[in-house]
């Protein structure tokens, strides 16, 4: 079993005690696809860089990445999102109109949309492919707890918080999820290509 695998199984043990729903059996994992199909990715409603309200069933038809970040950070966020932006560019003409990357922020108070929209613009994100999200702070906290993800933030300002990239198919169905800023890009492009072929064969 390879790290990916692994860490797909201590996330559903995570997501299962953050309150995430199980899925049921119609969405059991395994296949001849070769990606495991956790179940029905958590939904959540929130507001992009250029004030619009997006939900993730909106991309419904599209491969989503969702990233946790946010835009004060200075060592771990920028080198994730660099790592997407290098993506972005190998999707080439499939990047927005059949995959689509979603940053939520951890830092909600700090993190508006005009702040977003200065950050998606300094690491040379694609708006047509991908929205960088905040809410209000209940808004946040939830989609946190039911991604299981951690966060606080600390006394001098910073965020400490779990870096979990998710990917997440056309039909809205988790697929494999990545921890830590260290994964191999190649391997979530691949994987990515992966969910791109299975939307040919539908």
């Amino acid at each position: 079993m390879n790290n990916r695998r692994a860490w797909c199984l201590t996330i559903v043990v995570l997501l299962l005690a953050s309150g995430w729903a199980a899925p049921d059996d119609g969405h059991a994992a395994g296949g001849t696809n070769g990606l495991p199909k956790i179940g029905p990715a958590p939904d959540f409603t929130l507001t992009t860089q250029d004030g619009a309200r997006m939900s993730l069933r909106d991309l419904r038809g599209k491969v989503v990445a969702v990233t946790f970040i946010y835009a004060s950070c200075t060592d771990t966020c920028p080198l994730l999102t660099a790592k997407m932006a290098a993506l972005q560019a190998k999707l080439g003409p499939e990047f927005g109109s059949r995959v689509f990357f979603a940053s939520v922020t951890v830092d909600p108070e700090r993190d508006t949309p005009a702040v977003l929209r200065r950050y998606a613009q300094a690491h040379g994100a694609n708006p047509g492919g991908w929205a960088f999200l905040t809410g209000s702070s209940a808004e946040i906290r939830d989609v946190e707890r039911r991604y299981g993800v951690y966060a606080r933030k600390n006394p001098a300002g910073d965020v400490d918080h779990t870096f979990l990239t998710s990917l997440i198919d056309s039909d809205g169905i988790l697929r494999v999820q990545y921890l830590g800023v260290r994964f191999d890009p190649d391997e979530l492009l691949g994987d990515v290509q992966s969910l791109l072929r299975e939307m040919g064969r539908q």
